[in-house]
């Protein structure tokens, strides 16, 4: 069985100002450019292994398209609270 996690990339660089800690809106746009990157990197995935065991519903393609789920539902309330 699939490990989904071990496909998922750890992103999230520091970029740091004189304090130390980034500025808040630098540290939230560069949160939402590594979720794209992590949905983007779990999509392609998803499509591989698809391709691969030619089944929506295989174990394999169901682990890695629920936390693409994860990933693009903590995508959109990044979204929701932005526009807020």
């Amino acid at each position: 069985m699939l490990s989904a996690d071990y496909y998922l990339s750890s992103f999230g660089g520091k970029c740091g100002s004189g304090s130390g800690r980034p500025p808040a809106r630098e540290d939230a746009n560069a949160r939402r450019l590594s979720l794209e990157d992590e949905i983007q990197m779990l999509r392609s995935r998803m499509e591989q292994l698809f391709m691969q065991e030619k089944s929506f519903t295989s174990d394999n393609v169901i682990a890695i398209s629920s936390l693409l789920d994860l990933k693009i539902n903590e995508y959109m309330r990044g979204r929701h609270r932005k526009s807020n």
